[in-house]
């Protein structure tokens, strides 16, 4: 039976993905008009000597986003990559993922950086990681610059940026070590799964 729904067309995980973050960043705008203390301090991900770091805070951050450009643009990503490596790997499989990267991105930022972060931008990170070791030849289409490019050199080009940005940190607003914590979590789940190094020599 056809339906008009355009969210049955997405794969499970990455639609409640998507609808999670949505609805939590419709409760930051809620909470926001009450002086937001209690996402910010709960929900929030904090360094790890932080007072106010709680261990759920490892998953709790990825579903919070900072504007609404920052929740449009880690969703379109989610959507569009996340969808065909779900269709490939399967919800289990896609769904472990998924919760490695947000955990090992928040990790990453917890235990190397003295800010706190917001937003699943980690986890989008492994999966472009996973795209990019899963079809490297793909062409993506990037907007800016509007260039076509293979998805191995795409990923690698986010990886160099991620690194550098990570030891070189601005006061930018953006969790550098927590992209470079959840590209690194994907890269050794695939390799992993793969039986292959650091895992298998």
């Amino acid at each position: 039976m056809q339906t008009n729904n355009p969210l049955a067309a997405i794969p499970p995980v990455t639609r409640n993905i998507l609808i999670a973050i949505v609805v939590m960043f419709i409760f930051q705008q809620v909470f926001a008009q009450t002086g937001g203390s209690f996402i910010n301090r709960y929900f929030v991900l904090y360094p790890i000597d932080h007072p106010y770091f709680y261990p759920w805070q490892l998953v709790t951050y990825a579903m919070l986003h900072g504007s609404l450009m920052h929740l449009f643009f880690n969703g379109f990503a989610i959507w569009m990559f996340g969808s065909q490596i779900e269709h490939y790997w399967g919800e289990k499989r896609y769904g472990i993922f998924i919760i490695a990267c947000i955990i090992g991105s928040g990790l990453a930022n917890a235990l190397l950086s003295d800010v706190g972060a917001v937003g699943i931008s980690g986890a989008v990170y492994g999966l472009l990681v996973a795209f990019g070791m899963m079809w490297p030849n793909h062409t993506i289409y990037l907007v800016i610059p509007p260039i076509p490019l293979k998805a191995k050199y795409f990923v690698i080009i986010l990886a160099v940026i991620a690194f550098i940005s990570s030891i070189n940190p601005r006061n930018d607003g953006i969790a550098h070590i927590a992209h470079l914590g959840g590209a690194i979590t994907g890269f050794l789940l695939i390799q992993y799964w793969r039986k292959k190094p650091p895992f298998k020599w």
